[in-house]
């Protein structure tokens, strides 16, 4: 049984689609190769503009997006899925030379799901490829909806309204807001949300927990610095501040 379960995630992947934006050719073969090899469709643009038009023709099931592009750099891109209804929630990892961590921040923020930096390993990389995959497989409680004090999540459709304004969310943000939400009051330390939102098997680090909570407080909060919402419980972590209402839709 045990062999059993682990070919039925390995089969999982096979089929799904990996979309590369890159302009080092060699890069490029080199990921066509691993993710061939464990099933993966894949396919490649080397420039930005290219690559997003294509995107939104046919959303893949996971982007690699290099910095550094001889157009539209790679920032900027993402900036624009994460504005597109289509690709809002599209699972997107960056790949550049780029290593500071001001970098990798700033890609978090607006709304890269991981970072790898160059050069790296194909194995490393096919592997939080597919921990970033599993996680976007296990969805909220299927049907559930969510309300409280004007925010309301619907966990079928992952669509959020604010005070019946329409909030663009990622699909690892909307996770990661209705899990709080789910467990109201509870206090959450950074290690405790990154094993159960992002999975065990995630490659992030505890900044990024930061970052994301940062970027709902943003998106939800009338005011990020006085949240209604998620509450910070300094040197404990975060939870959700009041309790909800749960239905069936």
């Amino acid at each position: 049984e045990i062999g059993g379960s682990a070919r039925l995630v390995e089969y999982v992947f096979v089929g799904q689609r990996i979309a590369i934006i890159e302009d080092e050719s060699d890069i490029v073969e080199m990921v066509r190769y691993n993710f061939r090899k464990e099933g993966f469709e894949v396919e490649s643009y080397s420039r930005g503009r290219e690559g997003f038009e294509a995107l939104r023709r046919n959303p893949p099931d996971l982007l690699l997006l290099d910095i550094m592009l001889p157009d539209e750099d790679g920032l900027s891109v993402c900036r624009r899925l994460r504005a597109d209804e289509r690709l809002k929630s599209l699972p997107v990892v960056f790949l550049t030379a780029r290593g500071e961590e001001v970098d990798r921040i700033i890609g978090l923020e607006i709304g890269a799901d991981d970072y790898v930096v160059k050069p790296f390993s194909p194995r490393e990389l096919v592997a939080r490829v597919k921990a970033i995959l599993r996680r976007q497989a296990r969805p909220a409680e299927k049907g559930e909806t969510i309300e409280i004090r004007g925010l309301r999540l619907d966990a079928r459709t992952q669509d959020v309204l604010v005070r019946g304004r329409p909030v663009g969310l990622s699909a690892l943000e909307f996770k990661l807001l209705h899990f709080l939400a789910s467990h109201p009051r509870q206090i959450f330390s950074r290690e405790q949300l990154l094993d159960e939102v992002w999975g065990r098997d995630c490659y992030v680090t505890l900044r990024t927990v930061d970052v994301h909570i940062r970027r709902l407080r943003e998106k939800i909060e009338a005011q990020p610095d006085q949240p209604e919402y998620i509450g910070t419980v300094r040197g404990a972590g975060y939870r959700f501040l009041a309790e909800a209402e749960r239905r069936e839709s």
